[in-house]
């Protein structure tokens, strides 16, 4: 047996929880397992995650399948009727050693496995020492989401917000650093909102701020997905000062037309999201930003979606995650007046038309330019700015580099060297 196999959809906190849960399942002895940990955000994505297991079953009708992550948490029963699936696990159950028993896949007791969600409390830091094939490392710090957008399952997935200890996260990453890895992304589901639970009054910032004191050789520290509306004083010291914390924010938005945000529920205003943009820019000029956008939100109008169109440039954001709007069952959004899907497929085409054209526009602007390279495999890496270069030399995954970019498609970087 090779060992057990994973299938990840969503974000990069399921990325983080697959190698946990791939870590459990081998210690258990299920070396022939495949681990599929499900994404809720789209139905699409839930579409997704239900063919890849049927595939699955197709190409290999021996093999042990396990289910998680937050559509099997919201839905486990759609799970667990499927003939293909062996077990279902909630969010907190796939993290525990305990799920993946020797008894695994013997008659019906315990086959789904998933508890309330919501009557978790805590969340500990997986002390993953590694990831396979991965050259940067992704921390888990926070789990769960206290907000209630009128789109978004996510907090029915993953429950209330809560903190990892800072001492635990700290840890973590000296227990990385000394593994070789040079670049860590701190990750969960809403991370700005980091440290309410915990006694001190913390932040995210504060967080940063000691992690990279007490880890003095991290030489790249990256933040996923940020809500703008709780930053705090110390993170945004930290942009000004601190060079280890890559200039790239990548920032939950969601939309640019004020009435829309309040549809969304979203506790910024498009003025809110320029503002932001413009102070940070104003603190490290070199900042770079991304940000998810949903198209074709119900009751959404032309002239609100050319705000959120608008806003690309308006905040002078570079990489994007544009989503058609999906329904949920169960949440404010799906009980709204739809759009068509055609109008929300062709809104989202435009939205990311958009970003291809910030990003080739930005990529040019980086011509000439020196750039810190981390090279992630084959000679290809990304820059402190999170843009793609293409090294063209023999350079060993995990290294860092400095080098010049001499040229861009439309896409990519092209470092000195480098064919083009």
């Amino acid at each position: 047996m090779s060992g057990p196999e994973t299938i990840t959809f969503g974000c990069r906190l399921n990325t983080l929880e697959s190698e946990v849960m791939r870590r459990h399942a081998e210690e258990a002895g299920l070396g022939d397992a495949l681990l599929v940990n499900t994404c809720a955000v789209t139905a699409e994505a839930v579409r997704q995650a239900r063919q890849a297991i049927r595939k699955a079953r197709r190409e290999n009708p021996e093999r042990r399948i396990v289910v998680a992550g937050c559509a099997a948490q919201i839905d486990p029963d759609a799970f667990a009727a499927m003939p293909e699936v062996d077990r279902v696990l909630g969010n907190a159950e796939k993290l525990s050693a305990a799920a993946y028993v020797p008894d695994f896949g013997i008659g019906e007791t315990g086959r789904v496995r998933v508890n309330d969600i919501m009557s978790v409390r805590e969340t500990a830091g997986h002390l993953v020492e590694g990831l396979d094939g991965r050259t940067r490392a992704f921390v888990e710090v926070q789990n769960g989401c206290d907000h209630r957008c009128t789109f978004c399952v996510i907090p029915y997935g993953r429950g209330n917000s809560r903190s990892v200890p800072v001492g635990a996260v700290v840890e973590q990453a000296r227990l990385l650093v000394e593994a070789g890895y040079k670049e860590i992304v701190l990750t969960g589901v809403d991370i700005t909102s980091y440290g309410a639970d915990l006694p001190g009054n913390t932040s995210l910032g504060q967080l940063a701020r000691r992690l990279l004191a007490l880890v003095p050789d991290l030489p790249r520290l990256r933040l996923s997905s940020i809500d703008a509306v709780e930053v705090d004083r110390d993170l945004l010291d930290l942009i000004a000062n601190e060079p280890r914390l890559m200039p790239h924010l990548h920032l939950s938005l969601q939309a640019g037309d004020d009435m829309i945000l309040k549809r969304m529920k979203r506790r910024h205003s498009r003025q809110d999201a320029i503002d932001f943009c413009a102070q940070v820019r104003r603190l490290r000029p070199d900042m770079v930003f991304g940000a998810d956008l949903i198209a074709g939100f119900p009751t959404e109008t032309e002239d609100m979606f050319r705000r959120s169109l608008d806003i690309v440039e308006d905040c002078g954001l570079t990489w994007l995650h544009v989503f058609p709007y999906s329904a949920r069952p169960g949440t404010p959004a799906a009980r709204m007046p739809q759009l068509p899907k055609s109008i929300r497929k062709e809104r989202a085409a435009r939205l990311r038309n958009a970003g291809t054209d910030a990003v080739t526009r930005y990529l040019a602007s980086r011509i000439g330019s020196t750039a810190r390279v981390l090279i992630e495999r084959d000679g290809i890496g990304r820059t402190e700015h999170f843009a793609p270069v293409t090294a063209g030399r023999e350079l060993a995954d995990g290294s860092l580099i400095e080098t010049t970019i001499v040229a861009a498609n439309t896409d990519t970087l092209i470092a000195a060297g480098a064919a083009a």
